[in-house]
C-alpha cells in the first residue's frame, strides 16, 4: 500500500483527462474492496474482541466525535467559514477505520481480532454515523441528500461487510484461504483503481489551488498526526501494549479511500483534497509511529526489569 497509493495518485493526476468517465465505477470496485476485507474476518474471532467494550467505545468516540470536532474547529480557523477545505478535514475525521490498520497492529505487537472487530463495527454504523455528523457540524450551511448517502454507504459499506462476514462463518474461514489468491490481488488492483479514479477527478481543482496548497499540506499532516496522538493517550488508561497499539493505529487510519468516493459523489470537488493529502500522509505516519512505538515500549520493558 506503501507504493501502490502515491503511485497511483501521480498516475491519476497525470492521466486524469482519459479517465474523466470512469468515475461511475468507483462505486462497485470499492464494494468488492469491503467485501473482500470483511472475508477474513472470524465471527469467533469477533466475539472474543467484543468482550472488550471499553477499547472499542473509547476509539469510536475518538474517531467520530472529538477528531470532528477538532477538523472542523481547525479548518474554520485556518480557512474561514464555508471553505470546503473544512468539509475535506471533517470527513477525513469521520470516515471509517482503514483496512491498512490491521497490517500496522500486527507489525507493532497490537490486538488484531480487535481492530478487525472495531472495523467490521464501525462499517456497520458508517451510514448513520457520516450523514449525522456532518449534518451536526454543518446544518444548513451544506445541503446533501442525507438519505441518498445513508443508501449508498448501506450499499458499498454495510451490505458487503456483512456477506464477507456470513461467507466466512459459512465456509468456516475456507472460502478466505480458497479465494485469497485470486481475491488480495484483485482486491489491491482495484484500490489502486479507486485512488487513480479519484485522483483523476480532483487534479484539475489541485492544479488549480497555488498558494492555497501551502497553507493546506502542513494543516492536514499536523491533523493526521493529531489523530495518531489522540488515540495515544486516549488508550493510556488502559496500560495494556496491545490495547495502546491498537486503539493508536484504529485512531490515526481512516479508509480514505470511502473519503473521497463521498466527497466527490456530494460535496464540490475541493473538499476532497484534504482527503486525498491525507492518503499520502497516513502511511509514512504509520511507519514512524511503529518506530515511536517500539522504542516506547522498549523503554518501558527496561523501566520495569531496572526496578
Amino acid at each position: 500500500m506503501f507504493v501502490i497509493t502515491p503511485v497511483s495518485m501521480i498516475l491519476g493526476f497525470f492521466f486524469y483527462k482519459w479517465l474523466e468517465d470512469a468515475a461511475v465505477l468507483v462505486p462497485y470496485l470499492f464494494a468488492y474492496i469491503t467485501f473482500v476485507m470483511a472475508l477474513g474476518c472470524n465471527p469467533r474471532q469477533m466475539r472474543g474482541a467484543l468482550g472488550m467494550p471499553l477499547p472499542i467505545m473509547m476509539t469510536l468516540a475518538l474517531v467520530h466525535f472529538v477528531a470532528p470536532l477538532v477538523a472542523y474547529a481547525t479548518g474554520t480557523l485556518l480557512f474561514g467559514a464555508g471553505s470546503p477545505y473544512i468539509v475535506g478535514l471533517v470527513l477525513f475525521a469521520v470516515i471509517p477505520l482503514g483496512v491498512s490498520s490491521v497490517i500496522w497492529v500486527g507489525l507493532s505487537g497490537g490486538n488484531v481480532p480487535l481492530v478487525l472487530a472495531m472495523i467490521v463495527i464501525d462499517s456497520l454504523i458508517s451510514p448513520f454515523v457520516v450523514p449525522l455528523a456532518v449534518d451536526f457540524l454543518f446544518g444548513a450551511d451544506i445541503h446533501f441528500n442525507h438519505w441518498k448517502v445513508m443508501r449508498d454507504l448501506l450499499v458499498i459499506i454495510f451490505i458487503p461487510t456483512v456477506l464477507g462476514v456470513a461467507v466466512n462463518a459459512w465456509s468456516r474461514g475456507r472460502a478466505k484461504l480458497w479465494s485469497a489468491p485470486y481475491s488480495m490481488p484483485i482486491s489491491k488492483l482495484a484500490f489502486a483503481a479507486v485512488i487513480l479514479i479519484n485522483a483523476a477527478a480532483i487534479a484539475p481543482h489541485v492544479f488549480a489551488m497555488k498558494g492555497e496548497l501551502f497553507k493546506l499540506v502542513p494543516t492536514v499532516l499536523l491533523f493526521v498526526a493529531f489523530c495518531y496522538a489522540l488515540g495515544w493517550f486516549g488508550a493510556l488508561p488502559f496500560r495494556n501494549r496491545e490495547v495502546t497499539v491498537t486503539i493508536t493505529y484504529s485512531s490515526g487510519m481512516r479508509n480514505i479511500s470511502l473519503g473521497i468516493v463521498i466527497a466527490l459523489q456530494y460535496f464540490e470537488p475541493a473538499a476532497a483534497i484534504p482527503v486525498v493529502m491525507g492518503i499520502l500522509i497516513q502511511q509514512p505516519m504509520a511507519t514512524l509511529q511503529n518506530h515511536l512505538q517500539k522504542l516506547y515500549w522498549k523503554k518501558r520493558e527496561a523501566q520495569v526489569t531496572i526496578s
